[in-house]
């Protein structure tokens, strides 16, 4: 008996020893470096806003990237942080897409969500036609990213007239709203700032595969004007801040998933003799040639079901020059040439601009690129395939909440690195990417 306790004597002491030698690990202190988030502001549109599956609702404006940023900085010293959230009871927002079922060769039925949604209405706008209006927000913002706005927008005073989703931050009425987009974002005292434009000032041409004359391209000097006064504008009072580049908005799934090879071979199963698939072109003599792999085909052609489809005179859709692809579901090889050499330009103004400025840079273009021949992440397979890839949500054009946690976290990069803080970045698995019924 007296053994055993002299053993479990030297057993304690040894234990004792051990644990008084072992070294404390200490977490790493989170640091502000030479920024000041107490007020942090995010600028931008749909990308900010938390838009993801052809809709702004709930669910995606709390897995913005701006607020992933902000919980980050509050460890830093950063505040509240308000985003214009819609109600619990209208959390389905403006609607958007959802996975409702699979057809029997296994591919997705993707449908709309129309129920609580925060539509409020209706407004026809003389010389511009009919807005749609959803439920005001009031309160404080932070997050002041509005879908579908362009650089060349944000100092156009009617502008909240005309967009629904900046209409709702505003106090009046559609048809009485002449504040300014820039002018509205810092009207209040920040001290730092996110910004994401000119995103849609080449998405919308492409998109629209350069139909809609409302949808060019804006012009590059025009660009750089504007981009010039919106940094000087944010930078006025001695906020710092970042700012990210435009994506390869060729490259995304709404351009990749419905190919020229897939079609001319969906074509050639149902009839042999098909040898070329016929579309509207803007580099084609009288307007119609056949297509070839470098022209790009919307993703609204395959979720439309026209192709192939006869039209009244018996001649099959997209099959035959008296019957082609209608440009708006192509962006053929010369406009997606186009889309690239202005993307390339207001990506370079951009970096020049920050630099004057000394801000940080989000290169979204060379990130959200590494994806195109897929990546692992946190032992999650990631790449730019429609639906699968994790990373975009279901209109193809915007990302997955998951897809806004990797983003976050290369602002949260750009920042660190610029301004020496020690921002934590945050756990891109604990957001979903695209939801399987």
């Amino acid at each position: 008996m007296k053994f055993n306790n002299k053993i479990n004597y030297i057993v304690a002491s040894a234990l004792l020893f051990i644990a008084a030698c072992k070294p404390s690990i200490d977490a790493p202190s989170v640091s502000k470096g030479q920024a000041d988030f107490s007020r942090y502001i995010s600028v931008g549109n749909s990308l900010t806003a938390g838009y993801a599956d052809g809709g702004l609702y709930l669910e995606g404006q709390k897995a913005s990237y701006p607020e992933m940023l902000a919980g980050q900085m509050k460890a830093a010293g950063g505040g509240d942080f308000k985003t214009p959230f819609f109600n619990e009871d209208q959390a389905n927002g403006s609607g958007y897409l959802h996975i409702s079922g699979f057809n029997t060769d296994g591919t997705p039925q993707i449908t709309p969500v129309k129920d609580n949604l925060a539509v409020r209405g209706q407004v026809a706008i003389p010389g511009f036609g009919n807005v749609t209006l959803y439920t005001k927000y009031s309160g404080d913002i932070n997050n002041y990213g509005v879908p579908g706005i362009k650089l060349q927008q944000i100092n156009y005073a009617p502008y909240g007239n005309l967009n629904g989703y900046y209409e709702r931050l505003l106090p009046g009425n559609a048809g009485t709203n002449n504040t300014p987009y820039i002018d509205f974002v810092t009207a209040k005292p920040f001290t730092f700032f996110s910004c994401w434009l000119g995103n849609n000032d080449a998405l919308g041409y492409a998109t629209s595969g350069g139909a809609n004359p409302a949808d060019q391209l804006t012009d590059k000097n025009q660009f750089a004007q504007l981009y010039t006064f919106a940094i000087a504008r944010l930078t006025a009072n001695g906020a710092k801040g970042v700012v990210a580049t435009i994506p390869d908005v060729t490259s995304i799934p709404y351009f990749t998933t419905v190919t020229y090879a897939a079609l001319l071979a969906g074509a050639q199963k149902v009839s042999p003799a098909v040898q070329a698939i016929f579309i509207q072109a803007s580099d084609a003599p009288g307007g119609v040639r056949a297509a070839t792999a470098q022209d790009l085909f919307t993703l609204t052609l395959n979720s439309d079901g026209v192709f192939g489809k006869p039209n009244a005179a018996g001649i099959p859709y997209g099959l035959h020059p008296l019957n082609p692809i209608e440009s708006k579901y192509v962006l053929d090889k010369t406009e997606t040439a186009n889309v690239k050499d202005y993307v390339s330009y207001y990506n370079s103004v951009i970096k020049s601009v920050a630099a004057s400025k000394g801000l940080a840079v989000m290169d979204a273009f060379t990130v959200l690129g590494q994806f195109k021949a897929g990546k692992v992440v946190d032992g999650v397979t990631v790449n730019s395939n429609f639906v699968t890839g994790n990373l975009f949500s279901l209109d193809g054009v915007h990302l997955t909440p998951f897809g806004y946690a990797l983003v976050a976290n290369e602002f949260i990069k750009s920042i660190n690195s610029q301004y020496g803080s020690t921002l934590s970045t945050v756990d891109p698995t604990k957001y979903r990417m695209v939801k399987f019924p």
